[in-house]
């Protein structure tokens, strides 16, 4: 991971902070060894397409970006592309999370501690401001990588996917980081383009991101060990069925856990009690806690028993 440094945590504390400069190279992070991470991924990988362009056999190529991670740093041009006052903040900001806590997300974890306490709209702008950047970088470095894949003559031979470990929060719900249950953590992007792929068509149905790896062994026409729990996604691709999971589980370290449906989430506190409920549908920013409402006792009794089930498959000690 890039290298951080003390003036990339606890900022900007006013308007008038300015020590730290995502385009300052000084700082190293992803700027370490003179060029951004990113685009030394970039060009790595187009080193490689057109090294497989000479080959007859088939290619796997799996790119980690480290961007967007922390610390968030891209050339000034893709700063200057959002401006501060035109930055909204989320519907869901809070200058603090109350369950922060008991949730372990709180000033003692390190993704927490980027922005100071209580979060202000000026620091949620500039982090936002540097989150877009980043991204904004790294789609230009993807772009490249493409345009590499068709320069070769192998695009339409060729199966992309692109998807990302969590997302982060950026001022939402009062967090900065990723140690949460809330959709702008735990939803992942995944875009599939390729032979065999319906073009610009969307699919709903609850996954895993671990399914990933089931369908790449479909693809491939290679058999899936009996140890692999996880479901390839080509079946939903192709409507075959909707999902392939009725329900998604989540869990973090001891102190947080998740059943979630298409249409509701629950999410568990153990350490403080406390049971949270969201209508997904009506409430996507889940800033509306129906936990104690009584005409949603039904909906929260039937997750919370289908959560201890989920624990139990998955032999999971916080019951």
């Amino acid at each position: 991971m890039p290298n951080q440094t003390p003036e990339g945590y606890n900022r900007p504390l006013s308007e008038s902070d300015t020590l730290w400069r995502p385009w300052d190279t000084s700082k190293e992070g992803f700027w370490k060894n003179g060029k951004h991470w990113s685009e030394v991924l970039a060009d790595d990988a187009a080193d490689f397409i057109s090294m497989a362009s000479e080959k007859e056999n088939p290619f796997f190529m799996y790119l980690a970006f480290n961007a967007p991670h922390d610390p968030r740093q891209s050339p000034k041009k893709f700063v200057d592309l959002y401006p501060l006052e035109d930055i909204s903040i989320p519907e869901n900001f809070l200058p603090e999370y109350p369950y922060k806590t008991v949730m372990e997300s709180d000033e003692f974890l390190r993704d927490e501690q980027l922005a100071p306490f209580p979060r202000t709209h000026h620091a949620v702008r500039v982090h936002l401001q540097e989150y877009y950047a980043i991204i904004t970088h790294m789609d230009e470095q993807i772009g490249k990588i493409l345009n590499e894949l068709e320069a070769s003559g192998k695009m339409e031979n060729t199966i992309v996917v692109f998807s990302a470990d969590h997302g982060l929060s950026v001022g939402q719900h009062g967090l900065l980081g990723k140690q949460n249950m809330y959709d702008h953590s735990i939803r992942v992007p995944l875009l599939i383009a390729g032979p065999g792929i319906p073009k610009a068509e969307q699919r709903t149905g609850n996954i895993y991101l671990q399914d990933l790896m089931p369908t790449f062994l479909e693809l491939s026409k290679s058999p899936k060990p009996d140890y692999v729990d996880f479901r390839s996604i080509l079946p939903i691709i192709q409507n075959e069925r909707t999902e392939n999971y009725k329900y998604i589980y989540g869990a973090y370290i001891h102190a947080q856990r998740m059943i979630r449906s298409n249409d509701y989430k629950l999410i568990s506190y153990p350490k403080g009690n406390i049971i949270r409920l969201f209508d997904l549908k009506k409430d996507p920013w889940e800033k509306n806690d129906l936990a104690s409402e009584p005409e949603f006792v039904p909906i929260k009794d039937k997750l919370w028993t289908q959560l201890l089930q989920l624990q139990r498959e998955m032999r999971d000690p916080i019951l």
